[in-house]
């Protein structure tokens, strides 16, 4: 299988490596620079919320369950984008804008503020593991690795076992997803040494670049598909 143009701008392997970089970036700068909460990595957020609430600190509690609350919000927020649609974009377009747009205003909030932001990061994230499920056609994350460390262990078993060069290619997907992810968090611990809590710009304009791309290539498809057209009339 050709890995080099997937079937739709939203499935592409640049798009995804921008997802992801961006998806480590905000989980870094939530925990790093902003108390300690997870932006992507619910799980966690609902591991201390259970801890803290299982030794009465309720406030520090609700620092862990606002963002989890706000990722759920995010996810049905995609939903919504995507049942109402739009003629002029597609709605995975209008969802990087809005999860960047919502970023950039995470950057402007001050650090005392910290449970603020870290929801609307999480709502951001919400809204992008809604919206980005799959990369050339397979089931992938870029807003947490559990899955995607599945996937790619599963695949490369498989290609060990049966020889398969599909399940080698599939695996060493997932396997660069994830290191995008890790080199996303790297950079943003970075950012926030050089720019504190504006680090999250960084993600945002990431984004924008995501929605560039997205908006360049449906236009090329939509002028692959007028001539494919125009072919088959002829």
């Amino acid at each position: 299988m050709n890995m080099s143009k997937a079937k739709q701008t939203s499935e592409s392997i640049e798009l995804g490596v921008l997802l992801a970089i961006s998806g480590g970036m905000m989980d870094a700068y939530s925990y790093m620079a902003r108390g300690k909460v997870f932006a992507n990595a619910q799980t966690g957020n609902m591991l201390l919320f259970g801890v803290y609430l299982s030794q009465g600190e309720f406030a520090k509690a609700m620092h862990y369950f606002c963002p989890i609350l706000a990722f759920t919000i995010g996810i049905a927020m995609a939903d919504l984008v995507r049942m109402k649609g739009n003629k002029r974009l597609h709605w995975r377009q209008l969802s990087v804008l809005l999860e960047a747009i919502i970023l950039f205003a995470v950057g402007f909030i001050p650090m005392n503020m910290n449970l603020l932001a870290n929801s609307l990061t999480s709502l951001a994230c919400g809204i992008q593991v809604e919206s980005f499920r799959k990369i050339h056609g397979r089931g992938i994350a870029t807003t947490m690795c559990i899955g995607n460390l599945r996937s790619a262990t599963q695949n490369m078993c498989d290609y060990v076992k049966e020889r398969d060069v599909h399940s080698l290619h599939n695996g060493i997907l997932y396997f660069g997803i994830i290191a995008f992810f890790i080199f996303g968090a790297i950079m943003g611990n970075i950012a926030i040494g050089y720019l504190g809590g504006h680090a999250i710009f960084v993600s945002a304009v990431l984004l924008a670049i995501a929605f560039s791309i997205m908006f360049i290539d449906r236009e090329k498809e939509e002028i692959e598909e007028l001539k494919e057209r125009i072919e088959e009339k002829l």
